[in-house]
């Protein structure tokens, strides 16, 4: 084609019906209703979104006020002298914040309160889990009248810890990390951020005087664009807030986030390294002015790798992707804004609702969190949601399980299953998968199985491929296990269960892969079997079963 035609060649912009036809085309006979996904929201995210779908949308955006966010990532130290220590480092290498968690207390000399005093005029604070009794606060006392107001920052704690002479310290504001981990998806904890701040409005002398002290953090998960969304959706939903008490230029509050730990694992916990950056970015994105990245080992005690790992992630995020030059990364994007608007419509819808029945103490009181966090766990246990190295995909090696954590977390969706993992390989059972016909017909299902297992920490030996019922009678004598999984072909299962059933006179518990009509699962349970593994099951259910079964060979009552 000659050059002058390339030059003047155009594309025909395709329509939604011909994408439509398209997909449904490359689905293979799938409904393309199956590309539609139900989020824990109740929002239906579309396989594709479009510029007509942006159009619907009637609420303006509301961008950050400056450029960036503040790098506020904690040290860990024993004493004030090594924490004065920490802190200079971590500040020297890129931390912006003296973040502090007082879960923990240390003790500190007056040398040290006296160096930190100096460091909290020159950096913004961030203390979370002071009680009244910390040392720490101590360093108040070292600061001089005169530079008292230079202490800028946020102090979140359950009570009134801070002297009255910080006037640019915030220490009244919504604080979603309770109810992140209790079970709050992402327009729960919208719709809380401003009941809560609505109590806060009423108890304050003016509004003024509020929203002078009010901050919000949220915690960040890995559900990446819903949390983008979040961010970006408090914003217009604080606007409307300050609409709604007669404020029509409202200022904005600082928006903290902290990397979630409602997904962390003690089980393969390198895996945290990617959901901490995951939640990371997409606090970035979404607009957040504060960021903590809580290190990857942070359940079970941290190191100085680990605590450099987080604060890199910021850096790298600062330093390699130019986002913090950007006021609002994620607008424009038709997906990112339609699902903006949709969280601000059902969070504003859920905050009157919630203030209609009592308010935000009431709602906690109902018992909602509890549905909403048993819901997650329901879906983590089907296998309906995955969590890498914890409910699949897990590892056979030691685990560290020590509870060391820096951070108070109510709940996690990993805890019953590294309660599986709790028990050593001496206290399970000894369990193995009998094999039946070529390597290649049985192989899908015991690798499934197997996969299975070491979610709950059991090492299953793989049979020699059988022929027969005789040869694998033969094998299960000879290595005497407690628990054993039948392994066969689709097609060769029904005759290989039946013969085996019909054979087998050992006190083995036998279970079998698969998943079958109700009349000959009924047929084989009557006949000895124990169980089925199959996709879709409760995995924390089954392997608390099999863990109880005993070294007789019986299942515990």
């Amino acid at each position: 084609m000659p050059i002058h035609n390339m030059k003047s060649f155009t594309f025909t912009a395709p329509n939604y019906d011909e994408w439509k036809d398209t997909a449904i085309q490359s689905l293979k006979g799938k409904p393309f209703e199956s590309l539609f996904t139900k989020t824990a929201e109740g929002i239906e995210l579309k396989p594709l979104y479009t510029k007509e779908d942006l159009d619907q949308q009637k609420i303006s955006r509301v961008t950050k006020p400056a450029f960036g966010w503040t790098v506020a990532q904690p040290v860990s130290a024993t004493t004030g002298e090594e924490f004065i220590v920490q802190l200079k480092e971590s500040l020297a290498r890129g931390n912006e914040a003296v973040a502090y968690n007082g879960l923990h207390p240390i003790s500190w000399s007056e040398q040290a309160l006296s160096q930190l005093a100096e460091i909290l005029t020159e950096y913004p604070l961030l203390f979370t889990e002071v009680k009244k009794e910390d040392p720490i606060l101590q360093a108040f006392s070292f600061i001089e009248d005169a530079k008292r107001a230079d202490v800028t920052g946020i102090c979140i704690s359950e009570s009134k810890v801070l002297p009255d002479d910080l006037p640019n310290v915030k220490t009244k504001g919504a604080d979603l990390w309770t109810a992140h981990h209790e079970g709050a998806d992402a327009v729960t904890e919208l719709a809380l951020s401003l009941a809560i701040a609505a109590d806060l409005a009423e108890k304050a002398s003016s509004f003024e005087e509020f929203a002078k002290g009010f901050y919000v953090r949220f915690a960040s998960d890995t559900h990446f664009f819903m949390e983008i969304a979040k961010f970006r959706a408090f914003r217009v939903l604080w606007k409307l807030f300050n609409e709604a008490y007669g404020v029509e230029n409202a200022k904005q509050v600082p928006l903290l986030a902290i990397t979630s730990l409602r997904s962390y694992s003690k089980l393969d916990p390198y895996v945290n390294l990617l959901r901490g950056g995951n939640s990371a970015f997409a606090a970035v994105l979404g607009g957040a002015d504060w960021l903590t990245v809580l290190p990857h080992d942070v359940l079970t005690g941290t190191s100085a790798s680990s605590i450099r790992y987080a604060r890199n992630i910021q850096l790298v995020l600062k330093e390699e992707t130019h986002i913090d030059q950007v006021l609002d990364p994620a607008g424009g994007s038709y997906f990112i804004e339609t699902l903006t608007a949709e969280l601000i419509s059902k969070a504003w819808e859920k905050f009157l609702a919630i203030e209609e029945n009592g308010g935000y103490q009431s709602y906690l009181q109902s018992g909602e969190l509890s549905k909403l966090h048993a819901e997650r766990q329901k879906e983590l246990a089907s296998g309906k949601k995955t969590l890498i190295g914890t409910n699949v995909y897990a590892e056979l090696i030691d685990t560290n399980l020590a509870e060391a954590s820096s951070v108070t977390v109510s709940k996690r969706l990993a805890e019953p299953f590294e309660n599986l993992r709790s028990r050593t390989q001496e206290q399970l059972p000894k369990t193995v998968l009998l094999n039946f016909g070529a390597l290649k017909d049985y192989k899908p299902r015991a690798d499934f199985v197997s996969g299975f297992l070491a979610v709950g920490g059991i090492d299953a030996q793989w049979s020699p491929s059988f022929d027969t019922i005789d040869q694998a009678l033969g094998w299960i004598e000879e290595q005497q296990p407690h628990y054993a999984v039948i392994c066969a072909s689709a097609a060769a299962t029904e005759e290989v269960v039946t013969n085996f059933l019909t054979e087998y006179a050992g006190d083995v518990v036998l279970d079998v892969a698969g998943k079958y009509p109700k009349e000959l699962s009924n047929q084989w349970l009557a006949n000895g079997l124990n169980g089925f593994m199959f996709a879709g099951q409760d995995k924390i259910a089954k392997l608390q079963d099999i863990a109880n079964i005993t070294i007789g060979g019986h299942l515990v009552d």
